[in-house]
Parts: C-alpha cells; structure tokens; sequence
C-alpha cells in the first residue's frame, strides 16, 4: 500500500525535484499502479490538504488503466480520514460526502461497485470511536440517497460494503488491542453477517508508538498485536489481515527494499505494508520494483508468532522499563530536537497539527514534531533515536531477567541498532554532553548496547563516513552562532540520502 508519508530525502524518478505537491499526487497515484506492483494507494484526508476531486481525475486520466484494472476490485484507493474528535467532525465529512459523492460518479459510468469501500480512522483507543464513525457514515449515506436519488434504494448493501478500519497508534492501545477489535467486530458481524465472508483489516502504527515510547516498545507492542488480533478473529471464525505502518529506517519500522527478509520474519503475520515515499524513491526503481515482487511473494506465507499470557506481561513489563528510560530522555533533549526539525525541508502540502487543525505530538509537558520530523532531527545530528534509552533500558531488562524473552520476540533487534549505528556520531554527542548532562546518560546507552549485544556501533564504511562529516558540519553550524539556514538544510538533505531516507 503506497502512502503518501513525506519521507524521502531524494527526487522521485517521476519529478524534477523531491517536493511533491497535491496537484501531483493523482498522478503520483496512476504512476505508481502502472509502474510499479503495489495494489492499494492511502489518500490522506487527516495530515495534508487534499484535492477532493481525485475520483474525477482518476477515472478521466487513468481510463486505461482502470478498465484493465478496475478500481474498488483489483486495485484500492482508501481513505485515512480524520481522528475521531467527538463534535468536531468538519473534515471528517467532507470525507464522507467525497466518498458517496464518487460512489454516484462510478455508478454513472456503469461502474456499480464504489470505487472507494474502506476508511482508516487515526488514533484508534477505543471501540466506541470506529462504532460511532461507522453509525454516522450510515446516516450520512442514507441521508445522501434520499436528497439526491430520485429512485429510492435500500443502502443497507451500500453501506454493508464499507470499512472502518482503526488505526491504533499508542503502546497501551497496541498491547490490550483485543478491547479494541472484539466488540467492534463482534458488532459489525451482527448487523452485517456479510463481512464474515471477507475478514477485516486492523491497522497497526509503528512510527507514532516508537516516538511516545522509544524503537523496543513499539516493536515489542506490535508483535503482541498481532498475536491478539489474530485470535480474537479465530474466535469469531473470522480472518484478518494486519496492515503495518512502517518507514524505511530502524526507528520507524526497517521496511526497505534491502531489507526485506529480516523484517518479513520479524513481523510475520502483517499482510498489508506501508510503503512510503522513502521506500519508493531513495532507492533504485529497479531494486524497488524487485523487493515489492518478493514482498508480494512472501507475506502470504508467513504465520503469526502467537503469544503465550505469561509472554505477554513480560513483554508489557519489558515496555514499561523502556519507555519509562526514553521519556524523560525525550523531554530533556525536545529542544534540541525542535531546533533541527525546523530545518528539515517539508516533502509534501501538510496540515499543522497545532491550535486550528487537528491535533499535537508530544511526550509528557513537551510538543514535538510528527516522526518523519523527529527522526530526520535526530539523524541529523548524529544521534539515531534507535539508541537512545536502549542501552539503559538492555541494562534493566538484564536486572529484570528478561533479555532472553527481548531477544525471542524482536530477532531483528542486533540489525536494527548495527543499521542505525553506523551513522552514530560520538564527537557531536561528546560535544553536546559537555554542555547537558543528559547527553552523557546517551552515552551509556551506546556503551551498554554495544557491551551487551556484543556489537559495534559507528561508521563502517566510506559513505557512514561521509555521513558523520555532514552531521558535524550540521552541529557546528547550529552552536556557530552565525546560523544560515539555507546550508544546514542543504546538509541534512545529503545526509538524508546518503541512509536513503529523510526520516
């Protein structure tokens, strides 16, 4: 699933520059189906400014394509619509209107299936939030035919078509998940005993969580995931296909076309990846078209790692010792971190999740940028955030006697930390440790990762070298006192395509 995430540092094959803008992402969207094997593209009505007018200009730019390939069948666009925020449901139903608006376009052309029959609903902590979005879908919908039909028909089988599908995005929500989906599921399939026959769709965040509660939580919380969800599906007789969030560094995911076959076993039982902009456009197109094919090939076969109750509160305990180390962490440093973020060069039109418009990132009294943002800061400095607080937490997990459950249920931890380690910067953390002791506690972190995971962090080769010398090209120019914004950009940019992601 193609999304429109704006992590790329490099210039898509498709464009003179890496700046994509809305008027170019219906294009982008015909491109990526003809080009490349990806089945479903995400239109993101929740973080960006959208043009509502992609059904029209889909069926009237991509004709061909689309009668080879028909929309809502072969290929899917999907909505992710806005988080539930209780009375305030402005864009969410211009969404909704959208939605109804171009299932009445498709039927015109002859076209009777709705070209668009699934929404994602951000920020997902409860049953009640895709249960009420659901319900006043309904009404809209019927509300809809009545005004604008003049032969009346039964919505019932309209409507039983759509999906509301959660978007779960924080680590509490992630590990207790089965009171998420068992009353929402078992709600949908009394009203509309159809959806057994298709199985549902849950969708997993794995960005967002590693933000608010550092790399091992977020993957610790989406493997026990996948675990319930796949059982509370089995206890309905029901099947579910996971969707995972990821991007192409360690820190939001480690989903890469040269990466494929470690994160396809460490998160086996995903049948549905994210594959954003960084994926598809800082690597060779040839070499992202063959990892797709492989992925394509490869995800049906893997089977979810079940997890046992007593595995479960190890891993919840594992959670809690983590992020109780990187929250604290994240706020002592959120102003270095803020400082950089406004340097790192936006990628696509993006709605401010501050005041007006939607909702905030932050950890505890602190606001942070979104993940890309944050990521892209951290990297820029020489300090993946793949490392921080992992070391002090190995040391408590070790104290805890819970390194050997760490180590079953995220194998792909040792390359995940190497990856990311190899654009460590130890200068420009020394440097910054003479200035706030907190820098020192990250230190440690290194220490002990490299201590006992028995591996090496820092550049190993040529371009990891390259890549250190920007990072303290970007930190002298910061404490310079003589800041251009234009250059630290500029380097942050190279930085960003040299480990072939913005963030």
């Amino acid at each position: 699933m193609a999304t429109q995430h704006p992590d790329n540092a490099g210039v898509p094959w498709w464009r003179k520059d890496p700046f994509v803008p809305t008027q170019d992402e219906i294009e982008e969207l015909l491109l990526l189906f003809k080009e490349l094997p990806i089945d479903e593209y995400m239109w993101d009505w929740e973080g960006k400014y959208v043009d509502e007018a992609v059904g029209e200009k889909l069926f009237s730019r991509g004709r061909e394509l689309f009668l080879k390939h028909p929309l809502g069948t072969d290929i899917h666009l999907t909505y992710r619509i806005p988080a539930f925020q209780g009375e305030k449901m402005h864009h969410m139903a211009r969404a909704f209107m959208n939605i109804l608006s171009l299932a009445d376009f498709a039927s015109d052309l002859g076209i009777q299936r709705p070209p668009v029959t699934e929404m994602f609903l951000p920020l997902t902590t409860s049953a009640l939030q895709p249960m009420k979005v659901r319900a006043v879908f309904e009404e809209v919908a019927v509300y809809h035919s009545h005004l604008f039909h003049t032969k009346k028909k039964s919505m019932k089988e309209f409507v039983s078509m759509f999906d509301v599908t959660p978007l779960v995005e924080d680590v509490p929500s992630l590990l207790s998940i089965e009171k998420i989906v068992r009353p929402y599921w078992t709600k949908l399939l009394k009203e509309h005993p159809s959806i057994r026959a298709r199985g549902q769709r849950i969708f997993l965040a794995r960005s967002d969580p590693a933000l608010n509660a550092g790399l091992i939580p977020a993957v610790l919380a989406v493997k026990v995931a996948l675990s319930k969800v796949n059982e509370v599906a089995g206890s309905l007789d029901m099947d579910v296909f996971p969707i995972l969030g990821t991007g192409s560094l360690p820190f939001r995911g480690s989903v890469n076309p040269q990466y494929t076959e470690t994160f396809l076993t460490q998160y086996a039982g995903v049948r549905t990846y994210s594959i954003q902009s960084g994926f598809r456009y800082d690597y060779p197109k040839d070499q992202v078209k063959k990892a797709l094919l492989e992925m394509k090939k490869q995800v049906p076969k893997k089977k979810v790692v079940r997890i046992g109750a007593a595995d479960v509160k190890k891993i919840q305990k594992l959670c809690e010792l983590f992020s109780d180390v990187w929250r604290p962490t994240i706020e002592s440093i959120a102003p270095l971190i803020n400082e950089i973020a406004e340097y790192v060069p936006p990628r696509r039109e993006r709605l401010q999740h501050i005041g007006l418009f939607g909702y905030s990132r932050g950890i505890g009294k602190v606001r942070l940028p979104r993940a890309i943002g944050f990521t892209a800061a951290l990297y820029s400095v020489g300090i993946p955030p793949e490392l921080i607080a992992t070391g002090r937490g190995l040391v408590k997990a070790g104290e805890a006697g819970l390194l050997e459950t760490l180590e079953e249920f995220y194998p792909a931890m040792r390359e995940d930390l190497k990856h990311a380690g190899k654009y460590l910067n130890c200068e420009n953390l020394a440097l910054l440790a003479k200035k706030k002791p907190i820098f020192r506690e990250i230190e440690l972190d290194i220490d002990a990762i490299e201590k006992i995971l028995e591996i090496d962090l820092g550049p190993s080769k040529s371009h990891h070298l390259i890549h250190r010398n920007l990072t303290s090209s970007i930190y002298q120019r910061l404490v310079s006192g003589n800041v251009v914004a234009a250059e630290i950009t500029k380097d942050i940019v190279e930085a960003g395509v040299i480990r072939r992601s913005l963030g």
